[in-house]
């Protein structure tokens, strides 16, 4: 009996030994596997990406939203998830949203809205009966609204700096460097949605991803129409053999061509908007204030319009 007591101790203390092993062993190569992850997935860590302080006060701040996502998401009024998804990555994901996230955030701002809203009638504010109805639609839409605003004004910025990052790279390639080291030997000096997007593009392909479907990537997370008629030239000339650098070259040539005409047509639109303003704005109120000059010479009897300053 005292035997098989021993040998059961024994076989105990034996697993207990190889568990022990076993964790530590798996735990080495998670270590292991995380490093050499993260050197293959970053481009540079001396051009990583800066976050202000706003930026982490806000993601902070847009952490509360998670309280109200699972409500968020059952009312999805003009904010359904795949739309929402897909306005956040043509916005880059700000301040670390996510779907859920910023489902919440439209609900959290709804509600700010209602208690702001009915503290303006509590205290029997002007409009208070109006703010309890109005601040809550602000806080939901606005959120909607913000999103739809940050992702437009990413893909414009994407579009302005395409130009003078197609001249380097067309440069560099000239030069005989690769498609991929002329990414990471240029990628990390430029700022914004370039820098993400190339810089993502990287960390796909170095983990495997095949070249074609990580441009297709890229493809769906943008809708800006310079971007993706880049990126279908470089799967088309990938195909045919065009060489890239030329590639490079006349694109950013013909880009050039598209922004000198947008800031043609945006200045031709806007004469008829300085017309407008003239003509209903700047003239009437001239009119107006001669208008009233005259009445006032007429019942003061001044006979000259001079002698109204003196």
């Amino acid at each position: 009996m005292d035997g098989i007591i021993v040998l059961f101790i024994s076989l105990c203390l034996l697993f207990i030994a190889l568990a022990l092993w076993s964790t530590y062993a798996y735990l080495s190569s998670k270590m292991v596997l995380r490093e050499e992850l993260r050197e293959k997935a970053l481009i540079h860590d001396e051009f990583a990406r800066k976050i202000s302080r706003k930026e982490k006060w806000l993601s902070k701040a847009f952490g509360y939203a998670d309280d109200f996502s699972g409500i968020g998401q059952r009312v999805n009024f003009f904010s359904e998830n795949e739309e929402i998804n897909q306005l956040l990555m043509k916005s880059g994901y700000p301040y670390q949203l996510t779907v859920e996230r910023f489902q919440g955030l439209k609900m959290l701002l709804l509600v700010l809205g209602l208690i702001v809203g009915s503290l303006c009638m509590l205290f029997q504010l002007p409009f208070g009966e109006f703010a309890v109805i109005l601040y809550p639609l602000l806080g939901y839409f606005g959120a909607i609204l913000w999103l739809k605003s940050k992702a437009k004004a990413r893909q414009e910025e994407l579009a302005y700096q395409l130009p003078d990052f197609l001249d380097t790279m067309s440069v560099t390639l000239q030069a005989g460097v690769g498609l991929d080291q002329a990414l990471r030997d240029i990628v990390p000096y430029f700022e914004g949605p370039i820098k993400e997007e190339f810089g993502r593009f990287l960390q796909e392909t170095d983990l495997g991803v095949p070249r074609p479907m990580a441009y297709q990537t890229l493809v769906k997370r943008n809708d800006n129409k310079e971007f993706q008629f880049l990126l279908k030239s470089l799967i088309q000339g990938e195909r045919l053999g065009v060489p890239i650098s030329q590639t490079f070259k006349l694109q950013s040539i013909e880009m050039r061509k598209l922004k000198k005409e947008k800031v043609k047509e945006l200045a031709a639109k806007a004469s008829p908007k300085v017309t407008l303003i003239t003509t209903f704005i700047v003239m009437p109120s001239a009119l107006i204030m001669i208008g009233g000059l005259m009445a006032i010479n007429m019942f003061t009897g001044n006979s000259n319009l001079f002698d109204l300053f003196k």
